[in-house]
């Protein structure tokens, strides 16, 4: 006679590598969207990612791991680095990108959880940070091309200036909640560009 319990369903095969990985890492930015940081769990993720929990374990040491990896993948695919050949149009696509990611659902569950929840978790504070400066290193050849082209000049470092870019953007995201359109992005630029054209921006750290 058979059991009438219903037995546990087995993940589906997602692959290996590359395939795995991505499903993996969308799995997991979609715990954070619906659960927030606090509610993932790696058992969560292998569900949803159709994988066993044992093969997330073999490619990251931990959850903390995950969240840095999904985060930095996504916002690496979702703020792609332009180059249209002039600096003001590169800030240009690089803040209205910005804009648009960090507005819509998964970006505003995303941002809750790289930044509101930073303050709370030490783990997760090291995580925004990680996220962060692999987003300011991969857009420093914006500014470094434009110093080479001799739009900017000579000195300007390339992390304050995207700082100061971003700055006004996370600002109304983040503490006033006022409209973030097209035109937030614009005036940033605006803002970002002449701050480097009178040099006010803080002097790149010594080597």
């Amino acid at each position: 006679m058979q059991s009438a319990e219903t037995p546990p369903q087995r993940p589906r095969a997602v692959g290996r590598g590359d395939k795995m990985r991505a499903a993996v890492l969308a799995a997991t930015l979609t715990e954070l969207t619906l659960s927030g940081y606090a509610g993932l769990t790696v058992e969560g993720v292998a569900q949803r990612a159709g994988v066993h929990k044992t093969t997330i374990y073999r490619n990251w040491k931990d959850s903390d791991s995950l969240v840095a990896d999904a985060l930095t993948g996504h916002f690496a695919t979702e703020v792609p680095i332009p180059d249209t050949g002039a600096v003001e149009s590169d800030l240009r696509e690089l803040a209205r990108s910005l804009v648009t990611s960090m507005t819509s659902e998964a970006g505003r569950a995303l941002l809750a959880t790289a930044l509101a929840e930073a303050g709370r978790t030490p783990k997760l504070a090291a995580v925004k940070e990680a996220v962060f400066d692999d987003r300011f290193r991969r857009a420093r050849i914006v500014v470094t091309r434009a110093v080479d082209r001799g739009e900017l000049p000579a000195g300007t470092d390339p992390t304050e200036l995207l700082k100061t870019l971003v700055a006004p953007i996370y600002f109304r995201l983040v503490f006033t909640g006022d409209p973030v359109d097209g035109s937030t992005a614009d005036q940033a630029v605006r803002v970002a560009l002449a701050a480097a054209h009178a040099r006010a921006l803080p002097p790149p750290e010594p080597a």
